[in-house]
């Protein structure tokens, strides 16, 4: 009896066969990993396993700031007639550089990109491999594993912008400044709050650079070394815990194709109603104003300004 075709299998011929009937055409997204996983019912991996094989038969592309994405064009190559995933070597873009020119460099700056597209999960060894066009086990030169890799990364996206030598003058100033560095960091980088973690503190030299920097931003005024050091933590952990939302944000979109923005015209009907009925009046009153703008970024400066408030007292005389 013949054995059926494995589940991942099954999913890509329905996905190849709507981008071959017209249903998805050139730039059209397809179903995310987690929109596979919701609507056949099955984990992750087999999700993920899905949009490599795509990936591989040159039918969709990653693109940043929109997920997968039906490739165009007459270079499209055709799937397999057969609808089985071919043994055969898939064809690769051309990047210009062997695996012999490969450096660690090349691999963080590759997986930081994936992340950035795809988040965390989908950024694997196997995948990162397709990406650069390498073996797999030639990224194990240049890093140890996975957590090596996203310690490397972290370390990466908090090198990215320097940390200013002289500081600005006075330590609200120099706290402002740290934060909304750090947050300028998440917002590029969603997954990052994922990983850094205060109670098992990354070992990545850029990331431990802005601890230090904020210790000394307010160090020699009085302060005892713990103080100084809960400062640094507390004002580090308000960035990190403001910017947890962003992955969850940059996860529904690709989810769901649409911005938040979007998504609240969407319901913007069913709000309404909810408010006629006079429960909420000071919720009805705010989503009336257009003056009043409540999302991520106004939180976070909102909630900056009333943290140094409140550590205001311990710099006094």
């Amino acid at each position: 009896m013949t054995r059926p075709d494995p589940p991942y299998l099954r999913i890509v011929a329905e996905i190849r066969r709507r981008i071959g009937a017209g249903e998805l055409g050139a730039g059209d997204q397809v179903p995310s990993t987690r929109q596979i996983m919701q609507q056949w019912g099955v984990a992750m991996a087999t999700a993920s396993k899905v949009l490599t094989v795509l990936r591989h038969e040159g039918l969709v592309r990653a693109e940043p700031g929109r997920g997968t994405v039906v490739v165009g064009g007459p270079e499209r190559p055709r799937p397999d007639p057969a609808g089985a995933l071919s043994t055969r070597t898939p064809r690769r873009r051309s990047t210009g550089r062997t695996e012999s020119e490969l450096t660690q460099p090349h691999v963080v700056r590759a997986a930081i990109e994936i992340a950035d597209t795809e988040g965390l999960p989908a950024t694997t060894m196997r995948r990162l491999a397709t990406e650069l066009q390498v073996a797999t086990m030639s990224l194990y030169r240049h890093v140890r594993g996975k957590d090596h890799l996203v310690v490397l990364m972290a370390d990466a996206a908090f090198g990215e912008a320097e940390l200013p030598d002289p500081a600005p003058s006075g330590w609200r100033a120099q706290l402002e400044y740290v934060c909304r560095l750090q947050w300028s960091i998440y917002r590029r980088h969603p997954w990052l709050s994922q990983v850094v973690s205060l109670t098992r503190p990354l070992l990545a030299p850029n990331a431990m650079a802005h601890t230090e920097w904020t210790m000394r931003a307010v160090s020699g005024r009085g302060l005892d070394l713990g103080t100084v050091i809960h400062v640094a933590a507390t004002t580090a952990n308000y960035v990190r815990g403001t910017a947890v939302n962003l992955e969850r944000e940059a996860e529904a979109e690709q989810d769901t194709g649409i911005t938040d923005d979007e998504w609240m015209r969407t319901r913007s009907a069913a709000v309404a109603a909810m408010f006629s009925a006079g429960a909420f009046p000071l919720l009805a009153s705010s989503a009336n104003r257009p003056d009043v703008d409540l999302n991520l970024d106004s939180l976070f400066e909102f909630g900056l300004q009333r943290l140094l408030d409140g550590m205001a007292p311990l710099f006094r005389p």
